[in-house]
């Protein structure tokens, strides 16, 4: 009787599944099969392996590692000092609080904020440096990326220190462990799972980015994202679309694979 009503309440998220996750990948799938011309045939996959694709696709990896990368060097250290603080919730509420404002806007902000008479030029003439191109460049997108994702770094590695034993830190000082060795054998081996979580909730939404890279990164950053928007919107071409979406699908479920925790079996 009780597997019978938990199996009544699995199905509303059977059906939502399959409503939203199942059908719409399908339905790309099925898409990519089509040429411009509307005819069934492999020659979108094909196209993907000409080398302006395989840039686009190694460019999209470069982006979407480097910006993994800087946001755990500063995740990290910041989602530890958060556990030791007196006042952490009200810290980490602080730094929630950026992710719940619509992505639109923070970008238009920082439009504002990098742009030629915005105040980072304005300090950088008050200093003597001079007015800069900081908008539409590489480090721009960088820099607001890295901004918009951090969050998202922090928070599971703040829940995996914040589960680790102090007992564990202080056996290994009683043992004579320095405190990079303490860190290095035993604090991050056991917060690899909240490193984990948080490199797939970054590294994944980077790889298919295209509003920022429109609006801070301008045309100097072409990435998977940004041709699946100009497939869809502007050539038309939605079976070379869903055929770049069926690569980025299948890199994100590689991805959450290789990230994923797995336990060994002895």
């Amino acid at each position: 009787m009780r597997n019978r009503v938990r199996n009544v309440y699995l199905i509303p998220y059977g059906l939502w599944i399959v409503l939203f996750v199942v059908v719409p990948i399908v339905l790309i799938g099925y898409f990519s099969l089509f040429d411009i011309d509307g005819k069934i045939s492999l020659t979108n996959y094909q196209r993907f392996f000409t080398p302006v694709y395989l840039k686009m696709t190694f460019a999209s990896f470069a982006y979407a590692l480097v910006i993994t990368v800087i946001s755990l060097l500063i995740a990290y250290p910041t989602a530890y000092w958060l556990s030791k603080t007196k006042h952490k919730q009200l810290w980490l509420l602080l730094i929630i609080m950026p992710s719940w404002m619509n992505l639109l806007l923070k970008t238009y902000a920082f439009i504002g904020m990098l742009g030629t008479y915005g105040p980072v030029n304005s300090f950088l003439n008050t200093i003597g440096i001079g007015t800069r191109q900081i908008l539409f460049t590489d480090f721009s997108f960088m820099f607001v990326a890295v901004y918009i994702f951090i969050p998202f770094m922090i928070l599971p590695i703040f829940g995996a220190i914040e589960e680790l034993s102090p007992s564990l830190i202080a056996a290994a000082y009683d043992l004579g462990a320095s405190p990079w060795t303490t860190f290095r054998r035993v604090i991050f081996p056991l917060t690899i799972s909240g490193v984990q979580a948080g490199c797939q909730a970054v590294f994944i939404p980077a790889l298919s980015l295209f509003m920022i890279t429109r609006l801070i990164a301008g045309n100097r950053v072409i990435t998977l994202g940004t041709a699946i928007e100009q497939h869809f919107l502007v050539t038309q071409d939605w079976g070379m679309g869903s055929t770049l979406a069926v690569f980025l699908i299948i890199t994100m479920g590689l991805t959450m694979w290789a990230t994923s925790g797995r336990k060994r079996v002895k």
